[in-house]
């Protein structure tokens, strides 16, 4: 560290703000200024450990900030002084936000006590301020990290510390401080990574409490959320984050990977051999070194985002493709049933009952009248869909292809894979096309029009929704038949007789002879089940059916849920990301929904229309 006599002498600070209100500029060595845009508050900390600092973690989560380390005293306060001029010529009243680390004592590895989960807040200036003391002081007290509450001291002093010094040349903002206990150090002072993170995220959202507080009576106005108040911007860190982990998604493609190119021939040599001999089923070669992969997956520094909202997508985004990766190392070893599990879980009571009661009461529907077509009359009708959206805006991107190294139907990307031996009932079509174009391909295409391509490859975990909205809009149209909703509970009892340990042939006599499916429907079903060695995804059809047959029962709406390839658990999010501006509301929307059946459908499920019903469709 130099010397205060070796520094050079601080430039004047000339903050060259974007339009918006946009700032990001060095202060000093180690010091920065960012400005998201014009907001009526600056959080202010300064370190002189910064590494394992949780105050700057705070800070730098924050859309507004000024991070500083004490040998910068002086640049720092020349930017604060420059950066609140131009705020309050602009903006009117302002709150400057200290957040600092309160001292770390060392203790005992095996002292009785935990450090006291105490944050100390203060306040100074007008009514203004204290407003923004109580919703800090209330937000504060609702944290619990690793089954602790905080309690709060309100009684701190703003301008009692060496962090506070710099602010008197801020001229007349008002002040609040929060000072952090350091229950998230161990007994040598070492951070503890999860509480440090969930602690971080949950001061931040406080701080955007109290900064929404603030703003009730100020010239604009509160905004309608607090988390309206987060990031409007993709820092450069976040788009590179994205981008790896999207390269590194599609140097593979999953479902190919996992499914056999001889399924046909297979199920001949199955069927013809009176189901002797389990079948040998062929992979293509992986396209990609899993071991590689996971490697440069774990490279990806997800710290560097300053936003926990994208920080934690994105971290549920690599651990679902590590999950991803592990399988394909383990394709076709013991090892792969355990890793599919780990991905798609088990099948629960609740869900084996509503399959087992579907197979029950649900018999195998009426035969096929004869009326079907082929792969290029489905191909046909796929591309004359797709024509319809690109009517309303040509970025409905879909390539349609018919195939021989597929079974039925499968979406991948922006690509919509047909069997060439594909044979379907005529009014099957339509669902068909529902489920496959109008979600999975318009997902896709409103996702690939956000700015984050994980929202078009899609969020962890949202397959099971996906494939339920689906199903839900096979429905919708009038086409989920008995045959068809046999077939979706069939995988569920198909997938939790292969993880109770059953082997291939078992499962196929389970539905052939206790279930009545054919021969060939309960080769088709045990064929996708026993897959790779294990594949447990089929099961998620049906669980996701009945999430999204529930939602809409509730009243709630699906309209989160186009925007791209998300998972329920993602809802709160999407949201908070729309009030920042940061992810835009769908480009298209089914058309199926504007369809005077499928409001009459809904309207009917909304008032009451059980699920054991909803089968009932021929």
């Amino acid at each position: 560290m130099r010397s205060a006599a070796n520094r050079p002498a601080p430039r004047a600070f000339a903050p060259e703000f974007g339009p918006r209100g946009e700032l990001r500029r060095k202060i000093g060595e180690s010091g920065r200024a960012h400005l998201d845009r014009w907001l009526p508050f600056l959080v202010l900390h300064r370190s002189a450990d910064p590494a394992d600092s949780l105050a700057r973690r705070v800070a730098l989560n924050s859309p507004g900030y000024l991070i500083w380390s004490p040998d910068e005293d002086e640049e720092a306060a020349e930017a604060l002084r420059a950066i609140t001029a131009e705020m309050r010529d602009r903006l009117g009243p302002i709150v400057l936000i200290l957040v600092e680390d309160a001292p770390w004592r060392k203790r005992q590895d095996d002292a009785p006590e935990l450090p006291p989960f105490v944050v100390r807040i203060g306040a100074s200036g007008g009514e203004a301020a204290l407003r923004a003391l109580d919703a800090l002081a209330k937000a504060c007290g609702e944290i619990e990290v690793d089954l602790r509450r905080a309690t709060v001291d309100s009684a701190a002093e703003p301008g009692s510390s060496d962090s506070a010094d710099g602010v008197e040349g801020a001229g007349e903002a008002e002040l609040l401080r929060m000072t952090i206990p350091p229950i998230y150090r161990d007994p040598e002072g070492r951070p503890y990574p999860r509480l440090t993170h969930e602690l971080a995220v949950a001061l931040g959202d406080s701080l955007l409490r109290a900064a929404a507080a603030f703003m009730e009576d100020g010239p604009a106005g509160a905004p309608p959320h607090y988390r309206a108040l987060g990031r409007s911007a993709f820092l450069a860190a976040a788009l590179h984050a994205d981008k790896k982990l999207d390269s590194i998604a599609r140097s593979y493609d999953f479902l190919l990977s996992l499914t056999p190119i001889n399924a046909f021939e297979a199920m001949h040599e199955f069927i013809e051999g009176q189901a002797e001999s389990a079948p040998s089923f062929r992979y293509r070669p992986l396209t990609v070194d899993p071991d590689t992969a996971k490697r440069d997956l774990y490279e990806i520094d997800l710290t560097l985002i300053e936003d926990p909202t994208l920080e934690r997508l994105l971290c549920a985004k690599r651990r679902e493709l590590d999950y991803q990766l592990t399988m394909l190392a383990a394709r076709n070893t013991p090892g792969f049933r355990p890793a599919s599990q780990l991905l798609y879980g088990a099948v629960d009571p609740l869900l084996l009952g509503d399959a087992l009661a579907i197979l029950a009461a649900a018999g195998p529907g009426a035969p096929s009248d004869g009326d079907s077509v082929g792969a290029e009359e489905i191909a046909d009708a796929a591309r004359a869909l797709v024509e319809r959206y690109r009517a309303s805006d040509d970025r409905f991107e879909a390539t349609i292809e018919i195939r021989d190294d597929v079974a039925g139907l499968l979406v991948s990307g922006h690509k919509l894979m047909i069997a060439g031996g594909s044979r379907v009932a005529r009014a099957r079509v339509d669902p068909l096309l529902a489920h496959e174009v109008s979600v999975h391909l318009l997902t896709c295409c409103n996702g690939a029009a956000q700015g984050l391509t994980i929202f078009r490859s899609g969020l962890a975990n949202y397959e099971g929704l996906q494939e339920g909205l689906g199903v839900f809009a096979e429905w919708a149209v009038g086409g989920l038949t008995r045959r068809r909703l046999r077939l979706i509970a069939g995988r569920v009892v198909a997938v939790d007789s292969m993880l109770g340990g059953a082997d291939f042939i078992e499962t196929w006599r389970l539905l052939s002879s206790d279930h009545g499916f054919t021969g060939r429907a309960a080769f088709n079903v045990a064929m996708r089940v026993f897959r790779s060695g294990g594949f447990a995804k089929d099961a998620i059809y049906l669980k996701g059916f009945r999430k999204v047959v529930d939602l809409v029962a509730a009243g709630a709406s699906l309209d989160p849920f186009w925007l791209g390839k998300i998972s329920p658990d993602d809802v709160e999010a999407i949201e908070e990301l729309l009030l920042r501006g940061l992810l835009r509301p769908p480009l298209f929307r089914p058309e199926f929904l504007d369809r005077e059946d499928t409001r009459r459908r809904i309207a009917e499920l909304r008032a009451g229309l059980p699920f054991d019903r909803m089968i009932d469709l021929e």
